[in-house]
């Protein structure tokens, strides 16, 4: 007979008692012609440093004489106290006894850990198997063309109900309390003034100060004032504040939608038959296109005396008169048309996109930073692309 004993390290330097020394969880392997035994003895918890898993090869013994299939006990006879520790040591038990061919014996193990084994599953579960995706490019065009339609029309239906509770509203029948546009318009509006301001007035700064350097060259100190003029109402002061806009007020959008959706607000609305469009979309919508065309307006006069600033005080043949009449002349009506224009379709899209993302997004937390994170994206990006298509226009139509 052969025997293999282990015992675990003690945790502690110094003389031990006998009780200390006899709790210690230890198992041993004795082994004869077709048995196997397993003896634990000691206290089998975590807390005593029991052993959750037996070595590979502590079960490895010699084939039986007969061939026949060698069985492991397990003698708990001299087991005291245990917890789930011991059932963990015993299935790695097991698994061992599986790999070897062996029959593993559960008479001698105690109810309760009988118990616990009926309910453990015959083998263990392999390892999920994550399944590879196969490279399919037409199946990922076709299901982002799909995904992309889906979104463009859930924005349209947004949108015209948007529109037809906007005049059901002006005509006294809409859904949409006046405060709740009053409060969304301050929100828009006067709040993000000075955040307009500082962006816009160092935009037109910063252009006036590259062309004042370049234009210096030719000796044409006169036409800085041009240059802000004209890029600053025709683009950049539309696009700046839409991009301002995007990111303070349309991820605020998002972000309160969402919220109100994991709050379960949106479904009591819906169960009360309070049209959500009316009730919640359309005073943020509805304010962020009456705001958005005065802080365009607002933003080209900061971005102007940015301008002015950098160019008086960089340009000694740039008075400040002459600067003011350079402006008026170079810039007309036309330009300030097409900006407006532009600042109210970037509002409606933000305003839209920002809204159907806030509806779109989950219950969670987590979900809520993640609709006011790509309201923010899908914002900025469109302006941007917005801008790009009316720059074709304006190609076309020579404006």
């Amino acid at each position: 007979m052969t025997d293999q004993e282990h015992t675990p390290t003690p945790t502690a330097s110094g003389n031990a008692d006998s009780h200390d020394a006899d709790s210690h969880p230890e198992w041993t392997v004795q082994s004869s012609a077709n048995d196997i035994t397993l003896v634990l003895r000691g206290q089998w918890t975590i807390d005593d440093g029991a052993a959750l898993a037996i070595p590979d090869d502590a079960l490895r013994t010699g084939a039986p004489k007969d061939g026949a299939a060698q069985t492991l006990h397990v003698d708990v006879s001299g087991l005291s106290q245990w917890d789930s520790s011991l059932v963990s040591f015993l299935w790695t038990v097991k698994q061992a006894a599986a790999r070897g061919k062996m029959n593993f014996d559960l008479a001698q193990l105690p109810d309760g850990v009988q118990r616990l084994f009926a309910l453990l599953p015959a083998e263990p579960e392999p390892p999920a198997q994550h399944p590879k995706k196969p490279f399919a490019p037409l199946r990922t065009t076709g299901a982002l063309t799909l995904d992309t339609l889906d979104e463009i029309g859930a924005l349209t239906e947004l949108g015209a109900q948007t529109a037809r509770g906007s005049v059901k509203a002006l005509s006294g029948h809409g859904g949409m309390r006046l405060r709740d546009l009053f409060v969304n318009i301050f929100d828009a509006g006067p709040s993000a003034l000075m955040i307009v301001s500082v962006v816009n007035f160092l935009v037109g700064a910063i252009l006036a100060f590259v062309g004042a350097v370049q234009l210096r060259k030719f000796s044409a100190d006169m036409y800085v004032a041009n240059l802000v003029g004209i890029a600053c109402v025709r683009e950049l002061s539309a696009v700046m504040t839409a991009i301002i806009m995007a990111g303070r007020t349309g991820g605020a959008y998002a972000a309160r939608i969402a919220t109100m959706l994991g709050n379960e607000e949106i479904d009591a609305l819906k169960v009360f038959g309070i049209p959500v469009s009316s009730y919640i979309l359309l005073p943020s919508i509805l304010s962020l296109m009456l705001m958005m065309p005065l802080l365009y307006l607002y933003g080209s006069g900061m971005s102007i005396i940015g301008g002015y600033v950098v160019a008086t005080g960089m340009l000694p043949d740039v008075t400040g008169a002459g600067y003011i009449n350079q402006t008026l002349g170079a810039i007309d009506l036309t330009q300030f048309e097409f900006g407006f224009a532009k600042s109210i379709v970037f509002a409606a899209m933000i305003g839209l996109t920002s809204c159907q993302i806030g509806l779109n997004a989950g219950r969670s937390a987590a979900d809520v930073g993640t609709a006011a994170t790509r309201a923010v994206v899908v914002g900025i990006v469109g302006v941007i692309a917005l801008d790009a298509i009316f720059a074709v226009i304006a190609n076309v139509l020579d404006i």
